[in-house]
């Protein structure tokens, strides 16, 4: 039995290594580390778009789970302590009823279909962060929780929970150094989430895994520099770069242009 799969994994391999997609992942996974190591959330936007037109939904959504969860655990002890950590936890609670219901829908779904859904979620989710529309009322455990469990939907789905994150605790007064914190914070607790239901779905097969030490060491390295660049680079330039990237992306996620990435 692990002679077949050993074999399957190596053909697996040669049909990926015959073009240039895994190069293209690599590269996919550079930059989304980039975007989600300065802002802290980000890269969602951009690799499951992307990844997803060359591996497919159901693999690209572990994948940066299993990376993400990895190469973030150096960022947590500074979110622990700069977060604040009643909010995170009231957002993560509804997040454990969203997460399940989004990793059943990756599960099920056409992956064509799912595909569809991802791009049309990153261009609404991308929009309603370039519109500037924020959230400017008081923080409240049932708000909190219910944009958790939204958060936790799209994140089971396809990773896809920071921006109505970001943009309910980017509007009110607290900084953006603490709410990077928050989101590093939750979505810390919320991968959790997503790898409990993602064991359950049986999603985590072996290519997952393989392809994650192929990706990794380009993730992380953009993680790095992103996080050199956090308090460096003007927040505003580099803001708008992560929106055209997460524009590209989407726009190139699309099934109707596979050619391009296949």
């Amino acid at each position: 039995m692990l002679d077949g799969l050993v074999a399957d994994m190596q053909a697996w391999f040669a049909a990926a290594l015959s073009g240039h997609g895994i190069y293209a992942l690599m590269a996919f996974a550079f930059i989304a580390g980039l975007a989600r190591g300065f802002s802290g959330f980000g890269a969602a936007l951009i690799f499951v778009p992307l990844g997803g037109a060359i591996v497919g939904p159901k693999l690209v959504s572990p994948i940066l789970l299993v990376i993400d969860g990895i190469a973030t655990l150096g960022m947590i002890p500074p979110a622990w302590r700069d977060a604040n950590r009643s909010e995170v936890f009231v957002m993560a609670a509804g997040a454990a009823i969203g997460v399940p219901v989004g990793t059943a829908l990756l599960a099920l779904l056409d992956p064509t279909l799912l595909r569809w859904s991802i791009t049309i979620i990153a261009i609404s989710l991308l929009a309603l962060l370039v519109s500037g529309w924020r959230y400017h009322g008081a923080p409240s455990a049932p708000l909190s929780s219910g944009v958790g469990l939204i958060a936790g939907l799209f994140s089971g789905a396809a990773q896809l929970g920071g921006p109505p994150v970001v943009a309910y605790w980017l509007g009110g007064k607290t900084d953006f150094a603490r709410v990077r914190a928050n989101v590093v914070l939750y979505f810390s607790i919320s991968s959790v989430f997503s790898a409990i239901s993602y064991y359950i779905g049986g999603l985590f097969v072996p290519a997952v895994f393989a392809l994650t030490v192929v990706v990794l060491p380009s993730y992380a390295l953009g993680l790095y520099g992103g996080s050199k660049l956090f308090g460096l680079a003007e927040e505003r330039t580099f803001r708008i770069a992560c929106y055209a990237l997460i524009a590209a992306a989407a726009i190139i996620g699309m099934p109707l242009l596979d050619g391009v990435l296949r």
